[in-house]
C-alpha cells in the first residue's frame, strides 16, 4: 500500500517579501528577529528557501490579528 506524499512548495527570499508585501530587508529582520515568522533553510551553499505554506500561515495569522485588534 503506498500513500501519495504532495511535495511542500517552496518560495526564495524575494518571492517571500513580495507575497507579504514588505522589502527585502524588512524580510530578513523579521526572519532573524521575530519569533512567529517562519525560519528559512538551505539547499545548497547559496540557495535559502521558506515553505509556502508556513509563510501563508504567517499571513493568516498576521490578518486574524490585525481583524480582531479592529473588533475590539
Amino acid at each position: 500500500m503506498s500513500v501519495a506524499v504532495t511535495p511542500r512548495r517552496t518560495l526564495r527570499p524575494p518571492k517571500v517579501a513580495e507575497k507579504l508585501s514588505i522589502g527585502l530587508s524588512t524580510m530578513w529582520m523579521r526572519a532573524k528577529n521575530d519569533p512567529t515568522f517562519p525560519k528559512p533553510f538551505k539547499l545548497g551553499p547559496r540557495i535559502t528557501v521558506f515553505f509556502e505554506d508556513e509563510i501563508d500561515a504567517y499571513l493568516t495569522a498576521l490578518a486574524n490579528q490585525a481583524r480582531n485588534a479592529k473588533a475590539a
